[in-house]
């Protein structure tokens, strides 16, 4: 029963969570805001936001290994599933932004912020504040970027789409109740899992949850694969793994501080494993099998782990 209940709330987090970014880019294109801010805005944090509600309620629930492992095991999934996916089934990509010269930064200064921040064991308020500062700046850097490749992740079935206030209002709200009720199954089925199965909230949070809230970029990859502009999902990762950092464990921890597990230390090597193989790829211009090879590679190392 615990699985249904992990199934079906876990659908409604994801399937909240995109009725929340849908609708606020419906409200925001009303408003004639530009596609370079909604995609600035709404595009850094929209696929993070089912791994926000999750981590923000396990932590509201005193299960700081859950909350810290969504993170970590969602920036695993994040590198090397998807990308790995998108690498290997596009063959090749020639992205005609400089990825490496303009966002290799972000692939590693938020794994530098996290080791320094988590060193002592805890992810304190104070460290929740240098993540949120850290996202600001992030923020600030999209503004100063080239706007036709932000403005090119708008969803462009909303643009000139016929507006109505009710319907987008009632829709946002069954996202906040789909999104914050499902995160609430989520962690508490997780909890039940963990305990019928004899396994730790660690794995629970790091395999369960983290692959079930990575799914939005999974998709968005998939379809950006679909329309012949695959390119883009590697900064749309890099943008949610910046979120995952910044917002999940930020806004976590601010709630309350987050005490580190010693479970954890092979899997947020793994993590720091899999960031520096981005950089690897982004530098040398691997966006083919290769790339995607090397990335399934490190997936098959991180479920051996955790499972065995």
């Amino acid at each position: 029963m615990e699985f249904i209940i992990f199934i079906v709330a876990m659908g409604a987090l994801i399937y909240g969570a995109d009725f929340i970014i849908k609708e606020s880019e419906r409200i925001a294109l009303h408003f004639n805001i530009s596609h370079f801010v909604i995609g600035a805005t709404l595009i850094g944090f929209g696929t993070s936001l089912p791994e926000m509600a999750a981590s923000m309620m396990a932590s509201s629930q005193g299960k700081s290994d859950m909350a810290v492992a969504n993170v970590v095991g969602s920036v695993i999934f994040n590198i090397t599933l998807v990308l790995g996916f998108v690498f290997i089934l596009s063959k090749s990509l020639k992205p005609k932004r400089d990825l490496f010269g303009k966002d290799s930064a972000w692939v590693v200064v938020p794994v530098v912020v996290f080791l320094l921040v988590s060193y002592d064991g805890v992810i304190g308020r104070v460290d929740g504040f240098i993540f949120l500062f850290m996202m600001v700046a992030y923020l600030l850097y999209l503004f100063g970027a080239d706007k036709d490749d932000i403005a090119g992740e708008i969803d462009e079935s909303l643009i000139g789409a016929k507006f109505a206030w009710g319907k987008s209002v009632v829709l946002l709200l069954i996202g906040f109740a789909l999104t914050i009720g499902g995160a609430h199954f989520v962690v508490e089925s997780g909890s039940e899992i963990a305990r019928s199965f004899g396994v730790s909230e660690w794995i629970i949070g790091l395999l369960l949850i983290s692959l079930g809230t990575s799914l939005p970029e999974l998709v968005v990859s998939l379809v950006a694969l679909k329309k012949g502009s695959a390119d883009l999902s590697i900064g749309n990762i890099i943008g949610s793994n910046v979120a995952n950092f910044a917002m999940v464990l930020g806004g976590a921890s601010l709630i309350a501080p987050l005490s580190m597990s010693s479970e954890g230390g092979f899997d947020i090597l793994l993590m720091v494993a899999a960031s520096l193989t981005l950089l690897f790829i982004l530098a040398n211009r691997l966006y083919n099998r290769a790339g995607g090879i090397l990335l399934f590679m490190l997936l098959a190392i991180f479920l051996q782990n955790a499972l065995a």
